[in-house]
């Protein structure tokens, strides 16, 4: 008892990092019970249905509700207390694409409760209970990541760590069932596709878990059916975003926040036209490829060789040009000499962090199509642009990994305070002259509140008004040699300034296009338009099943990286 009472700092620490660490393995815990499930209704195992399934996630999301309403009207009975905060954290651009994704999450929810009332006569009430729960929280848990995304929470903290982690997992656990269900329509899409190109050796099994009744108003319920498929992108970037800002919640409990001012970083469209131009460009011919090919694909094998072949020829092309503006920024940030911002900063670390990992997704996808191109016997014309593309996708991600992470952690120029000084103006001979320090002279440190070291220009005007009359041919002298003076220091000071706002320019630029490019990459994938399932040349070298379990582990990683690459370029934007 005295040794405890003698060092409270050091005991006071075990149990918090008890509680963090019990947390994360509940957490886990909860995650694999919910995997597992998951897995044995895909593959159909006995005595596993879809209402089990949607039983827990019913479960877990209550679990989560009653906690978020706990620590809202907790937080109401406190809020004149002072609270730390992250300001990193929860940035408003990224609440409000989570606001965006979630009105298109409960569209979706009203989409599967009308399919549930067409086909109420064969469904479980769990698949009609299961969107309005869903609608629920998802109003419920947009409004708590508006108002405390950035708390970092001090009192009851093995609680609250807990709460926190049960809702990352819960929307994990969510992504994960949203992701399998669109993987299982896309995979159904896929074997079709795959008779139309002549691979008619690889065995045609449907999986199919459609309603073993006939629906009530036939039209509403095809609008239904073909619309949830067409909205579960949105979802599954709606829960992996909420995932990754709850994490950074609970990586940050507990937590000693530095407090100092961050400087703001709105957003501005001046001075990035080129970018937004050109990036723009190919945001809309991106969008009449995906159009083209998910009308031409499986429409006959010429037709299906036509897409593929469009498509790996845009992809080359746009892939080249990112590469190259990752290239141009990378040797402009090595010409700059600034240093890095090595502070604790959670949601930095995540960032970087998931770039990488998610990444992982697509190389694993491109590193396996070289391999079967290397290794196929027989090669149509199609496959070969699968090479190139292969190679582009591994290194473009390099490129802008690097480009990305270097951006987040380079420290912003400060400005000085002397910047925003008063302008004094004062009359000398009918003209109205500056008597301040000049900006140049203030960004250079040149310039002090001493009135010894007030420039010349002032001081020849003061000079001016006190000898009136007593030496009008020295004060002319003195102010033509401050305006020489001036006028050196302008030209130094204008040509660094002129080559800094250059540089920054063309960094915008290039975040603006990267932004817009990595946006029209994450649209193929996340709509159906998916080469990997459709050439067919890997299903021949690694097998069918093998191949296709790949491509659904690996895609959505893949298809989350260009989201959430996305959102760290228009950071780096900002921030530029």
């Amino acid at each position: 008892m005295e040794q405890a009472a003698g060092c409270p700092a050091a005991g006071g620490s075990y149990p918090q990092k008890n509680a963090e660490i019990l947390s994360s393995q509940y957490g886990i815990n909860l995650f694999l019970a919910g995997l597992l499930l998951t897995f044995a209704w895909a593959v159909h195992a006995v005595g596993i249905s879809k209402s089990h399934l949607l039983s827990y996630l019913i479960t877990l999301m209550l679990i989560q509700l009653l906690w978020m309403l706990w620590y809202l009207c907790r937080s109401c009975t406190q809020r004149r207390l002072i609270r730390d905060k992250d300001t990193h954290a929860g940035a408003r651009w990224l609440k409000c694409g989570i606001t965006l994704f979630a009105v298109i999450t409960l569209i979706l929810d009203s989409f599967k409760i009308g399919y549930y009332i067409d086909f109420s006569n064969c469904l479980s009430p769990a698949e009609g209970i299961f969107p309005v729960t869903h609608a629920v929280h998802t109003i419920l848990q947009v409004y708590f990541l508006w108002c405390h995304a950035k708390d970092v929470i001090q009192s009851f903290k093995t609680l609250e760590r807990f709460g926190v982690i049960h809702s990352v997992f819960t929307n994990l656990l969510l992504w994960t069932n949203g992701v399998l269900t669109e993987s299982k329509h896309q995979l159904n899409e896929h074997k079709e596709r795959l008779i139309t190109l002549g691979f008619g050796n690889i065995t045609i099994v449907l999986d199919d878990h459609a309603p073993q009744c006939n629906c009530t108003t036939t039209t509403l319920c095809s609008i239904f059916s073909q619309g949830i498929y067409y909205l579960y992108p949105f979802n599954i970037e709606y829960h992996i975003l909420a995932s990754t800002m709850l994490y950074v919640l609970w990586k940050n409990i507990g937590r000693k926040v530095e407090h100092h001012q961050q400087n703001k970083t709105p957003f501005k469209f001046h001075g990035i036209t080129v970018g937004m131009i050109f990036g723009l460009i190919v945001l809309t011919s991106t969008i009449a490829i995906v159009v083209v090919y998910l009308i031409q694909i499986g429409g006959s094998k010429i037709k299906s060789e036509l897409a593929l072949t469009m498509f790996y020829l845009h992809a080359i092309f746009v892939l080249a040009l990112m590469c190259t503006a990752g290239i141009v920024a990378l040797l402009i940030y090595r010409l700059e000499d600034r240093s890095l911002d090595n502070s604790k900063n959670p949601a930095r670390k995540l960032d970087a962090e998931l770039l990488v990992g998610t990444a992982a997704g697509s190389w694993l996808l491109s590193w396996g199509s070289i391999l079967a191109i290397i290794c196929a016997q027989g090669h149509p014309k199609y496959t070969w642009y699968n090479l190139p593309y292969s190679v582009l996708v591994i290194i473009e991600k390099y490129i802008q990994n690097l480009f990305i992470i270097e951006s987040i952690h380079r420290e912003q120029e400060k400005v000085n305070d002397d910047i925003k000084t008063l302008r004094i103006v004062t009359i000398s001979r009918g003209s109205t002259l500056s008597l301040t320090p000049l900006y140049k002279e203030i960004y250079n440190g040149r310039a002090t509140r001493d009135s010894s070291d007030v420039p010349c220009l002032f001081k020849s005007s003061i000079c001016g008004r006190e000898n009136d009359g007593a030496g009008v041919a020295k004060e002319e002298t003195s102010q033509d040699t401050s305006l020489v003076m001036h006028s050196a220091s302008d030209f130094s000071f204008y040509s660094r300034n002129s080559v800094t706002n250059n540089k920054r320019r063309i960094l915008k630029n290039i975040a603006a296009f990267l932004f817009l490019c990595n946006l029209s990459l994450w649209i193929p994938p996340a709509f159906g338009c998916r080469p990997e399932y459709d050439n067919g040349l890997e299903e021949i070298v690694f097998g069918f099943e093998p191949w296709i379990i790949v491509v659904n582990l690996a895609m959505p990683f893949s298809i989350f990286y260009r989201m959430h690459s996305a959102a760290s370029l228009f950071e780096v934007n900002c921030k530029t």
